[in-house]
């Protein structure tokens, strides 16, 4: 009822004011998986896993001449989750995004509120789309954009509830963060520049008076060519403080190159080096294991998850070298597949971890419907079962089938 009448109110607005514009949409994204050594190496005498997980959404966007306002609720759940008859639903909706965009003049703009974070190929802020909850953050921008330059500063300060005394965190996220995203668009190529301060709550649990945040700072330029014959690069360096007080010092080197072989065909050719710690563990007070933290960590280094998605941080890194071929099929499909190869940064027992292949298609079904399906196997090497700490010698393999419906239901015109 409450969510009825927060529509109808923003419906009324949006015909009786001069230069507004309000545009409702939904998605509805159910998935099949069937998990048989995701993330991990499928161990003797178990059952692989299979479920059928939803997103479902809710978007309300209302845009005025100087302020443009955004409202995304989410219900997330597993099919059977909940019984049949059952009085209370188990999670019930959530707010995905909640944010208010204040014009202040043609090129400065203030977002408040909470939101996704998406900056180039979201290797260090993304949204984590591929995850039913995806990922946003309640934060501050100040806004800056004039003649293809852009400028992004952003705040943000967490607190578990409403307090009269103290500041420590406890739930389990960051304390604080201050950036700075500057991007740059010329001809012929495009760059990035961001600097990262993330503060983490350090807790004491037997002296409280010790409790603290402890600051790491990342920084880091994402280039991109246009043409034929494409290149992204990544370059970031980590320094500063983990949460165990080690002094961090890591790093990512990520380079791509893509060539558009035909209208129909694309191939991409990639490596991307992320910094660990020797046998998997900082010592003497130094930590070299790099973290991308708030990236969607699921686009890169394989579709099977089992490094930095949950998982691998403080540990060996990875070297990660990668192909893959697109195939434009009609005009409606396409076909991906990739073939990586993954190896220990660091100095390890066994460095070779062993090779995956992902294969993705597409189908676009109709205007607001998309299908999708995949198939995911991962060669393991003696690497990863001491990695994982498994070598029962089993299959690993992974399959998913989703259908994404996202129909617009309301789009006024503007005045």
């Amino acid at each position: 009822m409450r969510l009825k009448k927060i529509l109808v109110v923003v419906f009324l607005l949006g015909t009786v004011t001069t230069y507004a514009q309000l545009k409702i949409d939904a998605e509805v994204r159910p998935r099949f998986e069937y998990r048989h050594g995701f993330q991990t190496l499928f161990p003797d005498d178990a059952d692989p896993a299979a479920f059928v997980s939803q997103r479902t959404r809710l978007n309300a966007g209302y845009v005025m001449e100087k302020l443009d306002f955004f409202l995304s609720l989410q219900d997330v759940r597993v099919w059977g989750d909940v019984p049949q008859l059952n009085r209370a639903d188990r999670n019930g909706f959530s707010v995905h995004e909640a944010w208010a965009r204040i014009a202040l003049d043609t090129s400065w703009a203030i977002k408040l509120g909470r939101q996704e974070i998406i900056y180039d190929d979201s290797r260090i802020f993304g949204n984590v789309g591929w995850a039913q909850q995806a990922r946003s953050h309640d934060v501050a921008l100040i806004q800056y954009g004039n003649n293809g330059f852009k400028a992004d500063f952003g705040f943000a300060f967490n607190q578990d509830g409403e307090t009269l005394t103290g500041t420590t965190l406890t739930t389990n996220t960051y304390k604080a963060f201050q950036y700075a995203w500057l991007h740059k668009d010329w001809d012929d190529v495009s760059g990035s520049l961001l600097i990262l301060n993330n503060g983490l709550q350090y807790i004491d649990s037997d002296n409280s008076d010790n409790n603290e945040t402890r600051y790491s700072q990342t920084i880091g330029a994402h280039i991109k060519t246009k043409g034929e014959i494409g290149l992204t690069a990544n370059l970031f360096y980590q320094f500063g403080k983990d949460i165990s007080d080690n002094d961090l010092s890591a790093y990512l080197l990520a380079l791509e190159a893509s060539y558009k072989a035909s209208e129909n065909v694309g191939l991409k050719l990639g490596g991307e080096l992320i910094s660990g710690n020797d046998n998997g563990v900082p010592s003497d007070g130094d930590n070299n294991a790099f973290n991308p933290f708030y990236g969607t960590n699921h686009k890169f280094n394989g579709l099977m998850d089992y490094f930095y998605v949950g998982n691998h941080l403080n540990n060996v890194g990875l070297l990660d070298i990668y192909a893959a071929v697109n195939f434009k099929l009609n005009t409606k499909s396409n076909l991906n597949v990739a073939l990586h190869n993954f190896s220990a940064a660091a100095d390890y027992s066994e460095k070779q971890f062993g090779n995956e292949i992902d294969v993705v298609y597409s189908l676009k079904v109709q205007q607001f419907v998309t299908l999708k399906a995949g198939y995911s196997h991962l060669f393991e090497s003696d690497g990863m079962e001491i990695l994982k700490g498994n070598s029962d010698g089993n299959i690993n393999n992974w399959g998913w089938v989703m259908i994404a419906i996202k129909p617009t239901l309301f789009k006024s015109n503007s005045k």
